[in-house]
């Protein structure tokens, strides 16, 4: 009979997630220059790519947006869009209302 794993605390997986969730803030908001951003360690560069399914292109465009049934009007979200799917993931968040802005980012 094999044995029974413990199973994952609360208070661990609380701990976990706060501290992924810092690491990602942190991420997000210390850029180094256009183009890309500081990585959790601080010290890498990271360039920005296309959010489209399994496109590694370079990004373009950033297309903020937000579902208004769940976030509050002045919150928005970004994805990134190489100018090859630029259209098609306007489009997508269009259908839905999502869209709110597009920014072209400056050339890396």
């Amino acid at each position: 009979m094999a044995a029974r794993r413990k199973p994952f605390s609360r208070s661990a997986f609380s701990a976990a997630a706060a501290s992924f969730s810092g690491a990602v803030r942190a991420f997000i908001a210390d850029p180094i220059g256009p183009g890309t951003l500081a990585a959790m360690d601080g010290h890498t560069e990271l360039p920005l790519v296309c959010s489209a399914r399994k496109c590694r292109a370079p990004a373009a465009f950033a297309l903020h947006w937000n579902n208004p049934a769940l976030h509050p009007p002045e919150r928005r979200k970004t994805w990134l869009a190489c100018v090859e799917h630029r259209a098609s993931l306007t489009d997508f968040l269009t259908a839905r209302g999502f869209l709110r802005e597009v920014e072209e980012l400056p050339a890396s």
